[in-house]
């Protein structure tokens, strides 16, 4: 295993002074935050059962972000995720209803999302699949469920080994990472086809799990403080390797949550440890580190354009009850990205 490195100062709230704090980002945990692929609008999904949205604006690396809308879950029941369609019109979401809803963004701006799909147990990870237009839900009842969201019958089902832990997919491809520390992989081109099973690169259990964004691997947390770069197809000159990140001294962190930077295919990994990195896989190096916050970070994302990254500032409750300060706020930041941060450096002692 590699070592990148660790940081270590005083906490504070945000990991940059001049991020934007999102006003009105809910009442309890924040479980995902997503952005449109066409506009900056920025959702989240809490466990107070909202599903919010703002719109956001930057120029000269300063950012407003202003909230436009917020429907919720039935009985206000915890929302464990949620993503965008393609074209950004719809927010799907799912979570302890066992409900998958739909939000359609030029029309609903408050109340209960419509339901279009339905598991036997929570509904822990939802993700849009663009080659079929198809909304596919991961579940702790131990299935996959495809669904037209016209129809609430599924257009197909799967059965899985476990319970789904997280879950993404890019293009044709889909992975999705259960208890017990299996990890299936699936061509989602069309009729959903299993490409792989196989037990996690780590030795702990997953805790989350992204695609590429060329779709030739996947990279996958634990809460262990690792984080595996696994190749599922033959890249010339890349191997797949592991290493130890979110540490501090002989304190371990689990990583809650990694995302790609679509233009440079470099990623940051969040975790609850406080600490936000940036890290170029293909150098096997890390770009940036953030000094700690006062809070875990239970998820982030990048922008389409790559020059916002948003992160919750959230209990991730991987400490348990005890550690729960409900007096705490959680919030939500946007921080602007300068190239430098994520941008790959050329190795030292590299030619032109």
């Amino acid at each position: 295993m590699s070592t990148f490195g660790s940081t270590a100062t005083p906490p504070a709230a945000s990991i940059a002074p001049n991020d934007c704090n999102i006003q009105q980002a809910g009442t309890d945990g924040v479980s995902a935050v997503v952005w449109s692929p066409t506009a900056n609008y920025l959702v989240s999904s809490n466990w107070d059962g909202g599903v919010r949205c703002w719109e956001v604006q930057e120029q000269g690396g300063q950012i407003r972000a202003m909230p436009k809308a917020q429907v919720t879950h039935e009985q206000n029941s915890s929302v464990l995720d949620c993503c965008f369609s393609s074209d950004g019109s719809t927010v799907f979401s799912g979570g302890t209803d066992k409900a998958v809803r739909m939000w359609n963004m030029n029309g609903q701006t408050s109340g209960v999302a419509q339901q279009i799909g339905a598991h036997d147990a929570p509904v822990k990870s939802v993700r849009f699949l663009p080659r079929t237009n198809l909304i596919v839900s991961g579940s702790w009842d131990r299935k996959l469920k495809f669904w037209d969201a016209r129809s609430p019958t599924p257009a197909g089902v799967l059965d899985l080994p476990e319970r789904v832990y997280s879950m993404d997919a890019s293009d044709n491809m889909l992975v999705v990472a259960c208890a017990a520390r299996q990890v299936l992989t699936y061509d989602v081109s069309s009729t959903p086809r299993q490409h792989a099973v196989k037990d996690s690169p780590l030795k702990f259990q997953s805790r989350c799990i992204t695609c590429f964004p060329d779709t030739t691997g996947f990279a996958v947390g634990s809460i262990e403080g690792r984080v595996a770069i696994h190749y599922t197809q033959k890249v010339q000159g890349k191997e797949s390797f592991a290493f130890k990140c979110h540490r501090q001294d002989s304190s371990v962190y689990a990583v809650n949550d990694i995302c790609f930077h679509k233009q440079w295919g470099t990623f940051a990994t969040v975790g609850a440890d406080g600490v936000v990195n940036f890290w170029d896989k293909d150098n096997k190096q890390r770009l940036k580190g953030f000094p700690p916050i006062q809070r875990s970070i239970s998820c982030a994302n990048f922008n389409a354009q790559g020059n916002l990254f948003a992160y919750s500032s959230s209990y991730d409750w991987s400490k348990g009850s005890s550690f729960h300060t409900p007096a705490t706020p959680d919030e939500i930041f946007v921080h602007y990205v300068a190239e430098e941060e994520i941008k790959p450096k050329k190795k030292s002692g590299s030619r032109r």
